[in-house]
C-alpha cells in the first residue's frame, strides 16, 4: 500500500495471507462496531483464520477496562491484533501489546516505569480521522480520572490502513472533534519546543489539507473529503510523535475525564486561549526557533493576518461543526470546578509549551 492512497478492507486478505496471520485478536469499538458492521464487513476476508473479537466499552482508554484487555490478549496469544476504532480502540491495543502484568503496575505506570516490549504484531485500521493514533509513539491511559501518557517507539503499530469508507460512516459529532483535534495538534506541533524541520513538514502539510476540508468533511462528507481528513490526521499524528503537543492538550484531559467532553472538543475549548496567550508573550519564548516565524506560517496557512483573526478563525470552525464553547453551556461551573482541572493536568505536556508556564499559571488563562 503505497503510504497516502486510500485502502479497502479487501486490501486485508491480501495483507494477512502475505504475512501468514492465523490467529488474529480484533479489538474494536463498542458503537463502531455495530454501526460499521465491522464483523460481517470483514468476515469474508478471514475465512481461513482464527478470530477472536473484543468490544471496547469505556469512551477513553480505562486502567481496569486496559487490564482486561490486557488479559484476554495474553491468554489468546494472537499472530497479530488488529485495532479497528478511533483513537481510545488503538491507545487500548497499543499499550496492551507491551504490558506485562504484575501487582505494581498502576505504580509503574504512574511513574513512567514501564518496560516496552512489544509482544505481538499490530495494524491500525482507524475509523476516526483525528489523532493520527495508528502512527504516533505514544499512548494514553486514565487512572482513577486521571491522565497519563506512556512514550517509546516500540509502542507504534506496525502497520495500518486508511479506509474512507470506515472513517466517512461517523457522527458528524465525532467528526468534529476530532477533525478538531487534527487541526490543534498540527498547529501545536509547530510551536512546540520541541519541534524540528522534520515535525514541521509533517504538521505544516496536515494543516494545509484540514483547514482546506475539515467543514466539508462534516457538513458534505464524501470518500474524498474522508480520505484526505484522514491523511491530515495521520501527518497530525507523525508531527506530534516528533514534538509533542502543548498547554491545550495538557489541560484538555480533565474535561473528558471529569465532564465527559469528547478529546477534540476538549482542546477546542482553551486552544485559542492558549494560543493569544503565547502571541502575547512571544519576547520570552523558550524555543530555539524563531516563536514569532512559526506563528507566521500558522497565519499563512489559514489566511488570516494576525492572532485575533486566527483565533476567530478556530472558533468560528467549531461553532460550525456544533461544537458548543461555553463552559456553562456545558453544565461545567468552571470557577468551583477549576481545582479538580488543574489536579488533573499533564505537566508533561506544559513543558512543550513555547512560553514557560506552571499550573500557577492557568487559572488566569482558562478564565479568560
Amino acid at each position: 500500500m503505497n503510504k497516502y492512497s486510500p485502502s479497502k478492507l479487501i486490501d486485508l486478505k491480501s495483507y494477512l495471507n502475505q504475512k501468514n496471520y492465523k490467529k488474529i485478536f480484533i479489538l474494536v469499538g463498542n458503537k463502531s462496531f455495530k454501526k460499521l458492521e465491522i464483523k460481517n464487513q470483514i468476515e469474508k476476508y478471514l475465512l481461513d483464520k482464527t478470530i477472536y473479537y473484543y468490544e471496547k466499552k469505556q469512551p477513553y482508554p480505562e486502567y481496569n477496562e486496559l487490564i482486561k484487555i490486557t488479559k484476554k490478549l495474553d491468554e489468546y496469544n494472537p499472530d497479530l491484533i488488529i485495532a479497528i476504532g478511533g483513537g481510545s480502540v488503538i491507545d487500548y491495543a497499543k499499550i496492551a501489546n507491551i504490558l506485562k502484568l504484575d501487582e505494581n503496575l498502576k505504580s509503574k505506570i504512574r511513574l513512567n516505569k514501564i518496560k516496552f516490549n512489544k509482544k505481538y504484531n499490530l495494524l491500525a485500521i482507524p475509523t476516526t480521522a483525528g489523532s493520527g493514533a495508528e502512527v504516533t509513539a505514544n499512548a494514553v491511559i486514565y487512572i482513577d480520572k486521571i491522565k497519563y501518557s506512556l512514550e517509546n517507539e516500540n509502542i507504534k503499530p506496525d502497520y495500518f490502513f486508511l479506509i474512507p469508507e470506515l472513517i466517512n460512516i461517523g457522527t458528524k459529532k465525532i467528526k468534529a472533534s476530532a477533525g478538531f483535534d487534527a487541526i490543534s495538534q498540527s498547529i501545536e506541533s509547530l510551536i512546540s519546543t520541541k519541534s524540528n524541520s522534520e515535525s514541521v513538514f509533517f504538521a505544516k502539510k496536515s494543516l494545509i489539507i484540514s483547514v482546506n476540508n475539515y467543514l466539508d468533511y462534516i457538513n458534505k462528507p464524501n470518500l474524498d473529503n474522508a480520505f484526505k481528513m484522514s491523511v491530515a490526521a495521520n501527518l497530525s499524528g507523525n508531527a506530534i510523535s516528533i514534538s509533542k503537543t502543548t498547554a491545550p492538550h495538557a489541560v484538555s484531559y480533565p474535561f473528558t475525564s471529569l465532564f465527559d467532553v469528547s478529546h477534540g472538543h476538549a482542546v477546542a475549548l482553551n486552544l485559542t486561549k492558549f494560543l493569544k496567550f503565547n502571541y502575547k508573550n512571544i519576547a520570552h519564548s523558550v524555543c530555539d526557533f524563531s516563536l514569532l516565524d512559526r506563528f507566521n506560517l500558522i497565519f499563512e496557512i489559514t489566511k488570516t493576518k494576525n492572532i485575533n483573526e486566527l483565533s476567530a478563525l478556530l472558533n468560528s470552525l467549531a461553532k460550525k461543526t456544533q461544537m458548543e464553547l461555553s463552559f456553562n453551556n456545558l453544565g461545567i461551573n468552571i470557577e468551583s470546578d477549576l481545582e479538580k482541572i488543574l489536579n488533573g493536568v499533564n505537566d508533561m505536556r506544559l513543558k512543550n509549551n513555547p512560553i514557560q508556564i506552571t499550573k500557577k499559571d492557568l487559572p488566569k488563562i482558562i478564565l479568560n
